[in-house]
């Protein structure tokens, strides 16, 4: 694998606008006309409360993510997702992927921000969306992990361990079949947040069966997605048993969500062959695909919106850009941490 560059937050900074960060690109340029999306902007709050030791910029980024969420967010807890590039917020607010995103970067600010400030703003805010039981289980995924990290920092908090058993008995859920271990009839998006966050509910509550299904289905999905020494991931279609899958175009948000569940799937069992997993991923990134081809602009820092069957799609929205310097940063505590 070719050298890690460290995450770059150049582009992701260009896409900022006066409410947050516009969630589409024409290859690096902002398309403005689209807005935001509070999905984007939570993984934006996400990876800059990551950064341990944050730049000046970096940290104004945050700051204004977390004022998005807090503008995004209704007395019940619940988050609107879309707003115009002119401010005004459009639809209804929802439980949703964008409020369990949010509940996830809030979660995360809370427990491992070292900025007093950031950490005032999002504590309110968390405590509320804490209150909402999604039925969805992707948004009870993705709030599991902003719960588990509040968690480390205080496990008696009521609001977070009472979501985290909530997501237990949700994704407590039976595989189709001993050939598609699998709970879904179809891979859909993010997939492995799912097993993800199946381990880390099940670890969190003591449900030992819960934890090794979480590890069977992660490994079925991680072998499913490695093919001649690198990865390919469930294609923007999805996938389905029985049904030749097509190889394109593949999503770094798949990628992106593969990585985080090997290194939460290490940092459990120990288990060193989950971090060659995580490995998989930062190399689909640097070129390590079924074409060859890097999949970020090394320029701009900015992540690639897809792998066609014609190359990468070149424009560098919100989401591509986060799955990359998410997968990228991990890859750098990885190293550190050694």
């Amino acid at each position: 694998m070719s050298e890690t560059p460290p995450p770059d937050f150049t582009h992701l900074l260009s896409l900022s606008g006066p409410f947050g960060t516009f969630e589409h690109a024409d290859h690096a340029r902002a398309r403005i006309e689209h807005g935001y999306c509070t999905d984007d902007v939570a993984r934006v709050l996400l990876v800059t409360s990551r950064e341990i030791q944050p730049s000046l910029d970096v940290r104004q980024l945050a700051l204004s993510s977390l004022a998005f969420l807090r503008d995004a967010q209704r007395p019940n807890g619940r988050v609107v997702n879309r707003r115009a590039a002119l401010g005004t917020w459009h639809g209804v607010a929802t439980d949703e992927d964008c409020w369990g995103r949010a509940v996830w970067s809030l979660g995360t600010v809370v427990a491992r921000s070292g900025d007093d400030e950031l950490i005032a703003q999002a504590a309110p805010l968390l405590e509320r969306s804490l209150r909402v039981v999604s039925p969805y289980p992707r948004a009870m995924a993705f709030a599991t992990f902003g719960a588990a990290e509040v968690l480390t920092r205080d496990p008696a908090h009521e609001g977070a361990n009472s979501l985290v058993s909530a997501a237990a008995e949700l994704l407590d859920r039976p595989e189709r079949s001993a050939e598609w271990r699998w709970s879904e009839e179809r891979l859909a998006y993010a997939n492995a947040a799912l097993p993800e966050a199946m381990m880390t509910a099940g670890a969190i509550v003591g449900n030992d069966r819960l934890v090794e299904n979480a590890l069977r289905q992660l490994q079925w999905l991680l072998d499913m997605a490695s093919i001649d020494g690198h990865l390919s991931v469930t294609p923007a279609q999805g996938q389905s048993p029985h049904v030749t899958p097509a190889k394109f175009d593949q999503q770094p948000i798949e990628v992106a969500a593969m990585s985080e569940a090997c290194l939460r799937a290490h940092a459990l069992t120990g288990d060193a062959e989950w971090v060659k997993g995580h490995e998989l991923c930062v190399g689909w990134f640097l070129g390590e695909n079924d074409l060859g081809a890097p999949m970020f602009d090394s320029e701009t820092g900015g992540g690639y919106d897809g792998l066609t069957a014609m190359g990468p799609n070149l424009n560098q929205g919100a989401e591509s850009t986060v799955a990359l310097l998410t997968t990228l940063q991990q890859a750098r505590h990885l190293e550190l941490a050694r």
